[in-house]
C-alpha cells in the first residue's frame, strides 16, 4: 500500500455497517476522520488500499464517534444526528452522492465547536496532514490526534513519486511527529521508518503501536481456464516502485529463447505514474504481445480466478508500506515470490521466495523453476501455506483498543 496518489488495484465491497451501529451517541468517546472517504466518493474513485483502511474504521469505530471533515481551509466536527447520516451516506449508494451529500449534510456544518474534553481524534487515512492551518486547528479544538501511518516511501523513495509528493508527505510526517498522541503503524517496518525521520528532522517520536492491517479475503472461486502453457500473475497498480519493467525485461528474454513455449504473464492493474518505459512496452511490443497481458479493470471474482490459475503472484516491488496482494495471495494458497523486503518478511516470515528487486537473473530463474510442475520450491509454498493465517480485522481491532487504553 503506497501513498504516492495510489490508483485503485481492484474493488473489494466494504461490509455494511450494522443498523444497530449507527446511533451516535451524545457523549461520543472518539472522533473519526471521514474527509478521505468523502472526497474519493465525491470523485467517483473505486476503493484503494488505504481507502479500505478508512471504511474498516468506519465500521469498527462508527457507532461511537463524530465525525470529522476537512477540506482545504475549514474543518468541522459534525453533531452527533449529521455523523449518523454521513455514516450511513458512505455506506451507501454511489448514485446521487453529491446531491445527497450537500443537500443532506454539509448545508449543516454550522460553525464547528471545540469540544469539552480531550476526545481520542483518529485520522487513518493522513487526511489533510500537510494542509494550510491544520496543525492550529489541532491544537485550538483540544483534540488527541491518533494516526495510522501507511508509510513513509515519498521520503525514502522519492523517484518513485510524483513531484512535490516528497516534501508534501515530509509535511504530513512532520505533523504527525509534533501534534501526534500517539501513532499506529501497519508494520513495525513502518514505525521503524517513522522513527529514522523522527531522529533526522530532531523529533521526538510520539507513543507507537504496530497494528497489522485485516484482509478482507478474495471470494472463492474456480481457476480461470487459460490455454495449457503456465501463468504468472503481477497485481498492482502499474507504477515506477512496482518494478515490472524487471519483468517485461524478463519476458522479453523468455520469448527470445522459448518462443511460444514462453510462460504467459497477466498484468493485473491501472496504470499509474513513473513508468512510461513500461507503458510504452505493453503498448507497442509486438514480441510481447501474445505473452503479456494487461488487464486494467478486474472485479473481485476475476482477480481471484486469474490467482487461482497462476503458478505464482510475482511482486518485485522496490518499496512497500505493507504489500496487501501479497497477503492476499498466500490466503488464497497461491505462491509468491517477492523481493525481499523487511515488511514481507515481518508478514508472511520465509513463506515466499526472496529476491533482490534488481537480480533479473535469479528472478527469471525462479520463474523458469515455478512454471515446472515438478517444481520442488513451489511444492514447497503449496504444502508450508496451509498453515499461514493471515491477519484478520478483529486481531487489528483487539489490538488497537487495549493499546488505545494505554493513552489514557
Amino acid at each position: 500500500m503506497g501513498f504516492c496518489g495510489k490508483a485503485s488495484e481492484h474493488s473489494i465491497a466494504p461490509s455494511p455497517i450494522r443498523p444497530q451501529s449507527l446511533a451516535v451517541p451524545d457523549d461520543a468517546p472518539l472522533l473519526l476522520d471521514v474527509s478521505r472517504l468523502i472526497w474519493r466518493r465525491w470523485k467517483g474513485r473505486l476503493p484503494t488500499g488505504i481507502d479500505r483502511v478508512c471504511l474498516a474504521y468506519l465500521r469498527h469505530f462508527g457507532h461511537r464517534s463524530q465525525a470529522v471533515v476537512q477540506h482545504r481551509l475549514f474543518r468541522r466536527i459534525l453533531d452527533p444526528r449529521a455523523s449518523k447520516a454521513l455514516f450511513a451516506l458512505l455506506e451507501g449508494p454511489q448514485e446521487r452522492f453529491r446531491w445527497r451529500l450537500v443537500m443532506g449534510i454539509l448545508r449543516h456544518l454550522g460553525a464547528g465547536r471545540s469540544s469539552d474534553q480531550r476526545r481520542l481524534y483518529l485520522n487513518v487515512g493522513h487526511t489533510g496532514l500537510d494542509s494550510d492551518g491544520y496543525r492550529a486547528w489541532a491544537g485550538k479544538s483540544d483534540v488527541r490526534p491518533v494516526y495510522l501511518v501507511h508509510d513513509l516511501i515519498p521520503i525514502t523513495h522519492p523517484q518513485f513519486c510524483r513531484p512535490g509528493e516528497a516534501e508534501r508527505h515530509r509535511e504530513r510526517m512532520r505533523t504527525v511527529l509534533t501534534t501526534g498522541t500517539g501513532v499506529i503503524g501497519n508494520s513495525r517496518a513502518t514505525l521503524d521508518e517513522l522513527a529514522e525521520f523522527a531522529a533526522a528532522e530532531g523529533l521526538p517520536m510520539p507513543a507507537s503501536h504496530a497494528a497489522p492491517l485485516g484482509v478482507d479475503l478474495l471470494p472463492t472461486h474456480p481457476a480461470t481456464e487459460l490455454s495449457g502453457k503456465p501463468t504468472f500473475v503481477a497485481l498492482g497498480t502499474i507504477e515506477g516502485r512496482k518494478n515490472h519493467l524487471l519483468l517485461l525485461t524478463i519476458w522479453s528474454r523468455l520469448v527470445d529463447r522459448l518462443g511460444s513455449e514462453a510462460p504467459r504473464l497477466l498484468i493485473i492493474g491501472q496504470r499509474g505514474w513513473e513508468a512510461e518505459q513500461v507503458f510504452d512496452l505493453l503498448d507497442h511490443s509486438e514480441k510481447l504481445r501474445d505473452h503479456v497481458i494487461e488487464l486494467n479493470h478486474c472485479s473481485d471474482d476475476e482477480v481471484a480466478g486469474y490467482l487461482s490459475s497462476a503458478r505464482a503472484l510475482l511482486f518485485p516491488s522496490f518499496a512497500e508500506g505493507y504489500g496487501l496482494p501479497l497477503v492476499e495471495a498466500l490466503a488464497a494458497r497461491v505462491p509468491v515470490i517477492a523481493s525481499d523486503l523487511p515488511v514481507f518478511r515481518e508478514l508472511c516470515g520465509d513463506l515466499p521466495v526472496y529476491l533482490r528487486p534488481d537480480d533479473e537473473s535469479a528472478w527469471e530463474a525462479s520463474i523458469l523453476d515455478f512454471a515446472k510442475p515438478d517444481s520442488v520450491e513451489r511444492a514447497r509454498q503449496v504444502k508450508e501455506m496451509a498453515a499461514y493465517r493471515p491477519p484478520t480485522w478483529e486481531e487489528h481491532f483487539s489490538s488497537v483498543e487495549a493499546w488505545l487504553q494505554t493513552l489514557g
